[in-house]
C-alpha cells in the first residue's frame, strides 16, 4: 500500500465505525503473517505454522530446533502455482487419546494413538480462489502433516508437477542416506551414513532417512498411509540442507512432468518426522500405524502371521516339482511352521503374455500339494509376477480361484514402481485379496506406509536388500544388517527373509550355490527377533536346518509381539532388543564387524527369578561362526549380563514367564 492511498483509506474509515476498522486490517492482505501453534501431549514438541507471503511451518523438540522454517505448495499443469497470498478461512483444534488393537501384533498388542491436531482451510487470496486443508497431528513421538486439495474452477483433471514441502534441517547433522538414483526401483540398497549437506538437487534419496542431531535429538522422516497419490523422495532444491519432496512421476509423463492427477478431492500421505531422544524411541513407534484408518476388514479373524518355509533358488539347485514342493512342506511341518511358499515357475512361463496364474504347470499338480500340505497341518502361499497378475485383470478371477483351492496367501513380485498408477494397483490388489481371504506378500516393493492397520492381510513386503543378495553380492555386511533396524525398519515390516545356515567368516565368504551367509549363527538368529515380520520367510534349505544348533530356536520364535524394549546400540554399530510374546521375553542382540562386549540390563523383566535360555557365540565363533553356545541360567529383574559378540558376532535368549 502506498502512503496517498493509505491517507485515502484513512478519510473513509473516519466515516465507519472505529472497531470495523481494525477488523478490516485484521483481515486485509496488507496485515502481518498469522501463527498458530500446536504442541504434543507431553508438550516437548512443538510446532509453528505461519501464513505469511508463504505458508510455512516449524518443528522444536525440548526447545530446540530440528526443522527449521520450511515451506509448502504445489505446481501444477495447466494452473499457477499454488504457495503463496492465502487467508485462513477456518480452524479446527482437537485431542484424540485413544487406545486400539492391532490385528497383526508388529510391535505392541495395544497401541495408544495420541496427538493434539490443528487443521487449517486456506483460499487464495485473489485470482482462482483455490482452497487448500492442511492438518497437523503432533505426537509425543513426532509429527505428520498432510495437505487436501478440493477441485478448481474448471472441469476436468487436476495434475500436480511438483509438491513443494520442504524440510529445512538446521546445522549438518549426520544422516543415513539410500540413494536409489531414480524413481524405478526394487528399493533394495544399502544405507550409508553421510554429512546431510552430501544430499544435493540431483540425489534421489528413500526413506526412511535417519538424522542424529547430537544433544539427545534423533529425527527421521518418512510417510504413511500413501492412497491415490505418488510415494516421494527426497533431494534438496540446491541449497544445503534444505530437503525437498520428489514426487515419483507417471509412466511416460517424462515431458509434461506430471505426478498425479485427480478430479476430486485428493490428500497427500501423511508426511511424518519421527522424533525421539534416542533412536530406539523411533524403533518402539507406533506413529506409521497411527496415522493410517482403522481395520476395514469386517471379519479378520483369518489373518494368522506365522513362519514360512520356502523353495527358492537361493538355497541351492530347487527345481520346482512335486518331490521338492513336499520336502519343504515335510520342513515345514517339522519346524512347526504354518506356512510353505510355492516359487516362481509353479504355473509354468511368467511374465510373457500367455501366462495362466489359474492353471499350474504341467509338472505341478496342486490339489495334491494342497491336500499333502493340509494332512501335514500346513498352508500355501503362491508366488506370482506383477504383470500376469494384472495382465487382462487376471487377478479377479484367480483370487476366489486361490481361496475355493484353500491357498493362504500370495507373493507378488517385481512391481519396482511407487507412482500414483502403481499405488493405487497395491489398493486394488489389497482390498481384493481380503476379499478372499488371502494374506499378501510385495517383492520388488515400495516401502511400508501403515497400511496393515487398514488391511492386516497386507502382511509384509521386501524393499530391502535381505538375505537373498548374499547369493550374488558382496554388499551384505553385518553393519549392513544393524543399520537396517534403525532405517529400513522404522517404516514397517520387512521380508528380509531370515535364516541363512551356511556362516562363514568374511574371507570365507563368496558369492556361490547355495548361498553362504557372511555372519554367525548367532547373528541369524537374532534376526528373527529385531527384524519386523509378521510373515517371515524363512530362505534356507531343510538340509541345511534341520538338527543343526540353533534349530531349535527357530521352532520357538514367535513372529507378532506384546511390547519391544530398545536395551542399546548405534546404527551400523551394533542393535539390542527385547521383545515380549505373552509371558515370554526374547532378547535379540546384533553385532557388526568388530568384536565387543555389550551390557544388557533386565529391567524390563517382572521381578522374580526366571529362566533365562541362550544362545551365544561360540569362542571359536570369530573362525567357525557355525558354532553355538546354548546355555540356561536363572536372572532378576534389574541383573546385568555381560555378553561377548564375536566379528560380525550375535546373540539371542528367551527369559521364559514365571
Amino acid at each position: 500500500m502506498n502512503i496517498s492511498s493509505f491517507f485515502l483509506m484513512t478519510k473513509l474509515m473516519k466515516r465507519m465505525n472505529f472497531k470495523v476498522f481494525f477488523l478490516f486490517l485484521f483481515i486485509s492482505p496488507f496485515c502481518h503473517s498469522q501463527n498458530y501453534q500446536v504442541s504434543s501431549p507431553d508438550k516437548k514438541i512443538g510446532v509453528r505454522i505461519n501464513n505469511g507471503e508463504k505458508i510455512s511451518y516449524a518443528i522444536t523438540f525440548n526447545g530446540k530446533e530440528v526443522i527449521s522454517e520450511s515451506t509448502l505448495g504445489f505446481e501444477f499443469k495447466n494452473e499457477p502455482a499454488m504457495f503463496q497470498q492465502f487467508v485462513v478461512m477456518d480452524t479446527h483444534e482437537q485431542t484424540l487419546n485413544e487406545t486400539w488393537k492391532p490385528v497383526v501384533k508388529s510391535k505392541h498388542s495395544v497401541i495408544r494413538n495420541n496427538f493434539n491436531e490443528l487443521r487449517l482451510l486456506f483460499r487464495e487470496k485473489s485470482g482462482w480462489m483455490r482452497q487448500m486443508e492442511l492438518t497437523f497431528r503432533v505426537y509425543d513421538d513426532g509429527v505428520a502433516f498432510r495437505t487436501r486439495l478440493y477441485r478448481s474452477g474448471k472441469n476436468g483433471h487436476r495434475q500436480i508437477t511438483k509438491e513443494l514441502t520442504t524440510f529445512n534441517i538446521p546445522g549438518n547433522p549426520k544422516a543415513w542416506v539410500v540413494e536409489y538414483g531414480k524413481y524405478s526401483t526394487s528399493q533394495e540398497s544399502e544405507f550409508f551414513e553421510r554429512p546431510l549437506n552430501y544430499i544435493t538437487d540431483k540425489t534421489i534419496a528413500g526413506l526412511p532417512m535417519l538424522m542424529n542431531y547430537g544433544n539427545h535429538c534423533w529425527v527421521a522422516i518418512t510417510e504413511a498411509e500413501i492412497a491415490n497419490y505418488p510415494a516421494f523422495y527426497i533431494g534438496t532444491n540446491g541449497k544445503n540442507n534444505i530437503l525437498t519432496t520428489k514426487l515419483a512421476p507417471l509412466p511416460g509423463e517424462a515431458v509434461s512432468g506430471v505426478k498425479a492427477r485427480f478430479d476430486d478431492e485428493v490428500c497427500t500421505p501423511w508426511r511424518v518426522i519421527m522424533i525421539g531422544e534416542n533412536p530406539g524411541k523411533l524403533i518402539e513407534s507406533e506413529i506409521v500405524q497411527n496415522l493410517n484408518e482403522p481395520c476395514a476388514i469386517p471379519d479378520p479373524s483369518w489373518v494368522k502371521p506365522g513362519i514360512s518355509a520356502w523353495d527358492h533358488w537361493w538355497s541351492g539347485d530347487v527345481k520346482m516339482e512335486m518331490p521338492v514342493i513336499k520336502q519343504y512342506i515335510d520342513f515345514a511341518s517339522q519346524m512347526g511352521w504354518p506356512y510353505m511358499l510355492v516359487d516362481w515357475q509353479w504355473y509354468g512361463k511368467y511374465a510373457v503374455p500367455e501366462a495362466d496364474i489359474t492353471k499350474s504347470a504341467p509338472q505341478i499338480d496342486m490339489p495334491e500339494i494342497i491336500r499333502y500340505a493340509k494332512s501335514k497341518n500346513v498352508k500355501i502361499i503362491l508366488w506370482l509376477y506383477n504383470s500376469d497378475v494384472n495382465r487382462n485383470s487376471a487377478y479377479k478371477k484367480a483370487f476366489p480361484l486361490y481361496e475355493a483351492w484353500g491357498i493362504a496367501g500370495i507373493k507378488i513380485d517385481f512391481m519396482d514402481r511407487d507412482d500414483q498408477d502403481m499405488v493405487n494397483w497395491y489398493h486394488d490388489i489389497i482390498k481384493c485379496a481380503a476379499e478372499n481371504h488371502l494374506l499378501v506378500d510385495f517383492h520388488g516393493a515400495y516401502k511400508p506406509d501403515g497400511i496393515i492397520r487398514t488391511y492386516p492381510n497386507m502382511i509384509t513386503r521386501e524393499g530391502v536388500m535381505g538375505n537373498e543378495y548374499y547369493k550374488f553380492s558382496d554388499k551384505m555386511s553385518p553393519e549392513h544388517n544393524v543399520k537396517l533396524a534403525f532405517t529400513r525398519m522404522l517404516a514397517g515390516q520387512m521380508d528380509y527373509t531370515p535364516g541363512g545356515f551356511q556362516n562363514v567368516t568374511k574371507a570365507q565368504y563368496k558369492n556361490q550355490s547355495p548361498a553362504l551367509v557372511w555372519n554367525t549363527r548367532a547373528a541369524e538368529l537374532s534376526k528373527f527377533v529385531i527384524y519386523e515380520s509378521p510373515l517371515t520367510v524363512v530362505c534356507d534349505h531343510p538340509d541345511h536346518i534341520l538338527n543343526q544348533p540353533g534349530a531349535e530356536f527357530l521352532k520357538i520364535i514367535p513372529t507378532t509381539w506384546d511390547d519391544i524394549h530398545f536395551i542399546d546400540g548405534y546404527p551400523g554399530d551394533f542393535v539390542a532388543l527385547a521383545k515380549k510374546s505373552g509371558s515370554d521375553w526374547f532378547i535379540g542382540v546384533m553385532n557388526n564387524s568388530k568384536e565387543k562386549e555389550v551390557v544388557i540390563k533386565l529391567d524390563f523383566i517382572p521381578p522374580g527369578s526366571s529362566v533365562i535360555e541362550i544362545w551365544s557365540d561360540a569362542a571359536d565363533a570369530n573362525v567357525s561362526p557355525k558354532n553355538l553356545n546354548i546355555s540356561r541360567q536363572s536372572v532378576s529383574q534389574g541383573d546385568l549380563l555381560r555378553i561377548k559378540l564375536a566379528n560380525n558376532g550375535g546373540w539371542v535368549a528367551r527369559i521364559k514367564g514365571n
